[in-house]
């Protein structure tokens, strides 16, 4: 399987896509898509529900109880207070996905969120969610690119961006758009994976590569590298969060799971009921907990104010 990761050796932080990229990070977009469209109903099946539509990790604490679908909830709460969000702020959830955490801000704080996500079919599910759920008043979604959107400079208080801004190609491309979007004083809410080495052993660098290609990940930044974007974007009040600590609990969880249904993966492969990426999405189910459990990246919330 093709890896998109970057060379640690060369800078593809501060610059724009070039044309000879431009042709890449279309491959990427499209096969972001796929990904999740062939994967939808795996993570039902081994993570998600249709109350929570969480495509992230859970925030485990002391005050959690061992619930996995509260820890999934528990990642909007501590993200949403992190950024001081208020009920009256319009955001644009970056990356929606399902349209967990838009539906959730509009039914627990009533604000008004425009979600976007590549896929049509994941702004369909979420259209649909958010109007059985009775908000679709206050959310509602559209199919668009987070780092070239449509709307108009100023447009939003808040920019939402939960375990989405790992798939933009250049990630500076993703900040700057962000800060375009917001309006003074306006605050980027990012909660996201982030390396902590760029030098790797053989097996080290077998768990990277299984964890980017299986969820079709480009790259990651490192905390200090995103924080510099940010910088250069013009942001301020810049506050990151070490909460791997609190994450840690779900990896395990997601890799118990995958053990767990190993029997039923190995005999759908071998009658050829699963395709190359449901495969490699399960396989990353493993290669996720060596990615953390040996600190070869960390998990973070940023916050920043325009």
């Amino acid at each position: 399987m093709k890896s998109y990761y970057l060379d640690p050796d060369k800078d593809y932080h501060n610059k724009h896509l070039s044309a000879d990229q431009a042709p890449v990070n279309e491959k990427l977009l499209d096969d972001t898509v796929q990904y999740y469209e062939d994967c939808h109903h795996d993570y039902f099946f081994a993570w998600c529900n249709r109350q929570n539509l969480a495509l992230h990790y859970g925030y485990w604490d002391e005050t959690t109880p061992y619930n996995h679908h509260q820890a999934l909830l528990n990642t909007n709460q501590k993200l949403y207070q992190q950024a001081n969000i208020q009920a009256s702020d319009t955001v644009l959830d970056a990356g929606c996905g399902l349209g967990g955490s838009s539906i959730w801000m509009a039914e627990q704080h009533q604000n008004r969120v425009t979600g976007i996500t590549i896929s049509e079919q994941q702004a369909n599910y979420a259209r649909n969610s958010a109007k059985r759920r009775q908000v679709n008043d206050y959310a509602h979604f559209e199919v668009a690119d987070y780092c070239q959107t449509p709307f108009p400079d100023e447009s939003f208080d808040v920019i939402w961006a939960l375990e989405s801004a790992c798939y933009a190609l250049d990630k500076g491309a993703f900040i700057k758009e962000a800060y375009r979007l917001l309006r003074k004083g306006g605050r980027l809410a990012l909660c996201d994976a982030f390396m902590l080495q760029r030098e790797f052993n053989e097996q080290q660098w077998h768990t990277v590569m299984n964890f980017l290609n299986g969820w079709r990940l480009p790259n990651l930044s490192s905390r200090t590298e995103f924080n510099q974007l940010l910088q250069n974007a013009g942001f301020n009040n810049i506050h990151i969060e070490d909460i791997s600590e609190q994450v840690l609990p779900s990896s395990k969880y997601m890799y118990k799971v995958t053990k767990r249904l190993y029997p039923i993966q190995k005999i759908s492969q071998w009658l050829r009921l699963r395709s190359d990426t449901q495969t490699a999405n399960y396989e990353t189910g493993f290669a996720q907990y060596d990615f953390f459990h040996d600190r070869l990246a960390e998990y973070c919330i940023f916050t920043a104010t325009k």
